[in-house]
């Protein structure tokens, strides 16, 4: 097996505010081998888009700054560099090359005040030794590539002249442009109607097969998830709470908070009155110190899931949760509660 083109170890993103130090993201660790596509999931305020921030050296700072872990990047000629411990200048030239983003709303990501064209080739003359002509020719080929019909008028027309499903599909092609190594999707379909939603996940699923570009995929979609990914990360509270494939997350999820999220998913052969959501909120970062974080919303809760914080448990080859439930007490088997839980 090749190792990881991403491999995060421990991560700690931090941010220091007039209120105190709020651990966004508090010990994440997961990997994305090449040509694979991870998701990351969870509901808004989990720590998913800091994350991948953090791995993109974006987190603003001040007041955020990453306090801990590594964040190794495998180039395709096999080097590894820990994006912690590598220069401002040096992550410039990895980012929007080696590894790029497509962030969750184009229309702040595009500069309104600059044609497509030009948002597209400015990346590309400064990460290879293109001249005007050439990346201008590259960047209408990608406009083509990304399905954007009339691509040589397209690059001639600012952002406001597009359709939120063409500038998504621009933003894809300035994230492609120079063939990056790794790819990060911050919730890349949530403005879309619908109609556009499948075309833009099924553009993404047609480079990550063709080019073999690892993919990162944030988003708190578990259809998107179904059809997309081929391993799933599911974060609450800042900590990963469960990982493993796709379809036994789906199919047999450990964690309770996976398995409310898989629950209050529509399903087309019920007709009920009203679907179920997980009770409470997602807790504000820090202000759980001891216990499980997912404790107060969680219907099997019992003394120690309060009183200590439980360790990510392997359960099977690739398959982790962080819950007591499946923890082994003093030698023994798992915890009886584990078939109570599963069946929900």
């Amino acid at each position: 097996m090749t190792e990881p083109v991403l491999n995060v170890e421990g991560l700690r993103t931090h941010f220091f505010t007039d209120a105190g130090e709020i651990p966004a993201v508090d010990d994440v660790s997961f990997y994305i081998n090449e040509g694979e596509v991870l998701g990351i999931v969870g509901e808004s305020g989990c720590g998913k888009s800091v994350t991948s921030l953090s791995v993109m050296g974006l987190v603003p700072n001040p007041p955020g700054k990453i306090i801990g872990g590594t964040i190794d990047f495998r180039h395709s000629g096999g080097k590894v560099e820990d994006l912690r411990r590598v220069s401002g200048r040096r992550m410039r030239q990895i980012r929007g090359n080696q590894m790029a983003m497509i962030f969750q709303e184009p229309m702040t990501s595009l500069d309104p005040l600059y044609k497509i064209g030009y948002q597209i080739t400015e990346g590309l003359r400064r990460h290879t030794k293109m001249n005007k002509k050439e990346a201008h020719r590259k960047a209408v080929d990608m406009l083509k590539i990304v399905g954007i019909p009339r691509a040589e008028q397209v690059a001639t027309e600012y952002p406001h002249q597009l359709s939120g499903g063409m500038r998504q599909r621009v933003m894809i092609a300035m994230a492609m442009a120079c063939d990056p190594e790794l790819l990060i999707a911050d919730e890349p379909t949530t403005a879309l109607d619908v109609t556009i939603q499948a075309q833009i996940l099924e553009l993404m699923k047609k480079l990550n097969k063709e080019k073999g570009t690892a993919l990162m995929l944030i988003t708190h979609d578990l259809g998107v998830v179904a059809e997309m990914c081929d391993r799933v990360v599911v974060m609450y509270a800042g900590k990963v709470v469960e990982e493993g494939d796709v379809r036994t997350i789906l199919k047999h999820p450990k964690h309770p908070y996976t398995q409310g999220l898989i629950r209050s998913l529509p399903k087309m052969s019920e007709r009920e009155e009203r679907l179920y959501s997980i009770p409470g909120t997602v807790p504000k970062p820090g202000s759980i110190k001891d216990g499980c974080r997912f404790a107060a919303r969680c219907p099997h809760t019992f003394d120690r899931c309060v009183e200590e914080t439980p360790e990510l448990l392997p359960l099977a080859e690739g398959h982790a949760c962080r819950c007591f439930l499946y923890d082994s007490l003093e030698g023994g088997g798992a915890h009886d509660r584990s078939t109570t839980a599963e069946g929900h």
